[in-house]
């Protein structure tokens, strides 16, 4: 089963279709944790009547949201789609589909960026690669969040998002994975 983790604060107008592109999915093997690291805007209206665990807590920023719903998780893998992202409807069976031939115990996408309902090409400086990533991330960070599938035993040897960073939490992440483990680019979005 994958577990996917959804954090949010004070982004209700985003919750909900959020949480659709992850129902929306063709696989099937999944649960949506919804973590509301707390919010003040009712985000919980948006996904009342849903299939989706909901846990408020105190704001704690993102690495501490992102760490409770990898505690509270029951699948295998985890995946990770910031509130503000969608995902395709094929993306989830694309990525689990290379894994369980036991490609890498992570992997990440390509991904569409939009801005004001414009899409944007990605920079070259984005270039996307595979296998033992380390150096290749050094320079800037190329995985997003919303791309990731990480096996969850990576979680154990790596450790937790870190809480005392404010920003580029995902980066250190990533560097951190990508120091000891191979990491399986999927060449779609």
């Amino acid at each position: 089963m994958v577990s996917v983790v959804i954090t949010t604060f004070n982004r209700r107008s985003f919750l909900r279709e959020a949480v659709l592109s992850v129902l929306a999915q063709d696989y099937r093997d999944k649960e949506i944790i919804v973590v509301d690291d707390g919010s003040m805007d009712n985000s919980y209206e948006e996904v009342r009547g849903l299939n989706v665990r909901y846990i408020w807590q105190r704001n704690g920023g993102i690495s501490s949201a992102r760490n409770t719903g990898i505690a509270v998780s029951k699948g295998d893998y985890l995946a990770f789609l910031d509130v503000d992202d969608l995902w395709k409807k094929r993306k989830l069976s694309e990525q689990m589909g290379r894994m369980t031939e036991g490609a890498s115990p992570v992997s990440y996408t390509d991904e569409i960026w939009i801005r004001n309902g414009k899409w944007l090409n990605q920079r070259q400086r984005h270039k996307k690669y595979s296998g033992y990533i380390f150096e290749q991330c050094l320079p800037l960070c190329i995985i997003s969040p919303s791309s990731v599938v990480v096996k969850r035993e990576i979680f154990d040897d790596v450790g937790l998002f870190d809480e005392s960073l404010p920003v580029c939490e995902d980066y250190d992440m990533w560097l951190r994975i990508a120091s000891k483990y191979p990491v399986l680019f999927v060449d779609k979005p």
